[in-house]
């Protein structure tokens, strides 16, 4: 059989994919622009720049006191999850300063992305209340750094005040596959939240 025929002799029609948008947020240099540039299947969108002196009033390096640039408006990449579904990858900004722009990169966002960092778990509560305030599906990932204490999941779902149903994982933000499995979770919650709320009301 020819390729791209089908048993009939057809040729196949191509699939057309279905498009998604993700968000990926969290706490300055937790790693959001590494987890997009390790997935992404295209040269990332960076928006980054050097920190400078005139910043540290304002900037919180604490816990990362190595980092010399940060996203000023976001990244973006995109990841072919299947043939009949890709994802286009929004980081957003960190720093507070930058915030004015959330509202603008959530617009039609199908779901998100909670980076956090065990040293640094506070950095993650204004992130989880944004998606929580706006009814935006998210997941939480725990970026294990090298040299990060190990937490049990409970033990961190406790410390984030997460609700049961929202998924927490451990990843590594370099890996590919480990960053796939994220997202996927993230896409299969908020489906299923989706469906739920299109479900008739029995009495």
């Amino acid at each position: 059989m020819a390729f791209g025929r089908s048993s009939t002799g057809r040729r196949k029609r191509p699939v057309e994919p279905v498009t998604l948008k993700l968000l990926v947020a969290g706490g300055f240099g937790v790693g959001k622009t590494t987890l997009v540039g390790a997935v992404s299947e295209i040269r990332p969108l960076r928006t980054e720049e050097t920190l400078t002196e005139a910043g540290r009033p304002v900037d919180d390096l604490r816990g990362v006191e190595t980092k010399s640039t940060t996203t000023v408006a976001m990244d973006f990449g995109r990841i072919t999850v299947r043939e009949d579904l890709v994802l286009y990858l929004f980081g957003t900004p960190g720093q507070d300063r930058f915030w004015f722009l959330w509202d603008e990169l959530a617009q039609g966002a199908l779901g998100a992305v909670v980076l956090c960092d065990t040293r640094r778990l506070e950095d993650s509560f204004a992130a989880i209340d944004y998606f929580e305030r706006r009814g935006i599906p998210f997941a939480v990932a725990v970026n294990c750094f090298e040299g990060a204490a190990r937490f049990p999941a409970g033990t961190v779902r406790t410390a984030l005040d997460l609700d049961p149903d929202v998924p927490l994982m451990m990843c590594d933000a370099r890996d590919r596959e480990s960053v796939k499995a994220v997202l996927v979770a993230v896409v299969e919650h908020a489906l299923t939240l989706a469906a739920r709320t299109r479900e008739p009301v029995t009495t």
